[in-house]
């Protein structure tokens, strides 16, 4: 049985004292660590403060996004060399709207899903549709594409957890149904059974992104397919968090 994840997204939010001090909040118990992973995605700048705040709470931390080189003359850049030795063991790749705003192309998340694997990290990839996509009925067109450009070319995702993100959904107060989104993963996880096999297929972890709350989260959670959420600004409040996190129980 796929184990739950809930993670959360921070975005650019939060300053390293904030971060701190929200991270001390969503600390969990321990019956709540047996029932479900939970990760937290903080700002850069914000990584060691929540590291060091959460360090034996079994939460895990991630980053937002990575450069695909070790080292080099790129300014601004982060590795995943860098994210690993900041103690952090995951990393957040093609999220919408690094998708959107930053020109996150296929070939570029696959460079860093390759990058993320070979330093250790796991890493959650996004695919998702637009709403004029949507509309045009081209959803599983896309998806595909993303799916199999984004991380095809790798032959073991073991360590990868898909995340799916309705870019429509996503800071607009709107949701995919739960039949909408089941519906969705389940073509999801047939594009992973035909590139990478029954096995990978039945034991990979998919995500639903695309303002989860508390209010949607136990309806969601409820269909097979979906193995837990990606958390956007739900998560940046640590009652609604863990109200998320009780969902999956």
């Amino acid at each position: 049985m796929r184990r739950p994840l809930v993670a959360g997204n921070w975005k650019m939010y939060t300053i390293p004292a904030a971060a701190s001090e929200l991270a001390a909040r969503i600390k969990l118990d321990a019956k709540s660590r047996d029932l479900a992973d939970i990760a937290v995605f903080p700002p850069y700048l914000c990584i060691p403060a929540v590291v060091k705040t959460l360090e034996g709470s079994g939460v895990e931390v991630g980053a937002q996004d990575m450069f695909w080189e070790q080292e080099g003359a790129y300014t601004g850049a982060i590795s995943a060399r860098m994210i690993a030795g900041s103690g952090c063991s995951m990393v957040l790749i093609g999220h919408s709207e690094r998708r959107s705003y930053f020109g996150e192309t296929d070939e570029r998340v696959l460079k860093k899903t390759k990058a993320a694997l070979s330093e250790g990290l796991k890493p959650i990839v996004c695919i998702g549709e637009s709403l004029e996509q949507r509309e045009a009925g081209i959803t599983e067109s896309v998806l595909r594409t993303q799916l199999i450009e984004g991380i095809g070319a790798i032959n073991d995702i073991g360590s990868v957890t898909i995340a799916y993100e309705p870019v429509w959904a996503i800071g607009t107060g709107k949701t995919a149904t739960p039949d909408q989104a089941d519906q969705t993963h389940k073509y999801i996880r047939g594009l992973i059974a035909g590139r990478w096999g029954d096995k990978v297929s039945r034991n990979i972890r998919i995500l639903y992104g695309g303002s989860v709350k508390p209010d949607n989260a136990r309806s969601l959670w409820e269909r097979e397919d979906i193995d837990g959420f990606l958390v956007g600004g739900a998560s940046l409040k640590a009652d609604s968090f863990r109200d998320i996190i009780d969902s999956v129980k």
